[in-house]
């Protein structure tokens, strides 16, 4: 377990140690899902929580299907009917 200390300051921020920051590959405007467990906060990049997810929803696509060409397609047959 890597503990370090980080700090509130002004206006609710958080600061994060820059070895933490590296270890999550972090960047400054990076969004993070922040989460209370047990009266712990626990951080974690929204990045990761994406790929879970569409880890989770790949076993429910047919591999030869590409849901972002069939989200596209759709879209521009909406537009070509307005």
């Amino acid at each position: 377990m890597n503990v370090q200390r980080g700090k509130l300051v002004s206006g609710g921020r958080l600061q994060l140690p820059a070895e933490m920051r590296r270890m999550l590959a972090l960047a400054d405007g990076d969004t993070v899902l922040l989460e209370v467990v047990d009266g712990e906060i626990h951080v974690r990049p929204l990045r990761d929580a994406v790929s879970r997810v569409q880890a989770r929803l790949r076993k429910y696509v047919p591999a030869d299907m590409s849901l972002s060409e069939e989200l596209i397609a759709d879209r521009r047959a909406e537009a070509a009917g307005e």
